[in-house]
């Protein structure tokens, strides 16, 4: 389990308990507790977009490769017609 997992476990935890903690009664104020959600779905987009930027770095080194190879069969067909 990577740390940032950890830290969304947690950051998850603490927002359910703070909600409760709001519904129950004697509790932190609505901002309060908004504020606890909106940093955990922040925190969870931001690791989401992480992750997501990371995949299609990777395919964009893949496609690029695959298109020096396809211009390299290009010229090899050219080379083969000219003979």
């Amino acid at each position: 389990m990577k740390i940032r997992d950890i830290i969304l476990w947690i950051l998850f935890i603490i927002a359910l308990s703070v909600v409760a903690w709001y519904l129950l009664g004697n509790s932190p104020t609505l901002e309060e507790a908004l504020l606890v959600l909106i940093l955990t779905i922040m925190y969870t987009a931001s690791t989401k977009i992480s992750d997501i930027s990371s995949r299609m770095n990777v395919m964009e080194r893949r496609f690029s490769s695959m298109e020096k190879s396809f211009i390299k069969l290009i010229r090899d067909f050219k080379n083969e017609f000219r003979r």
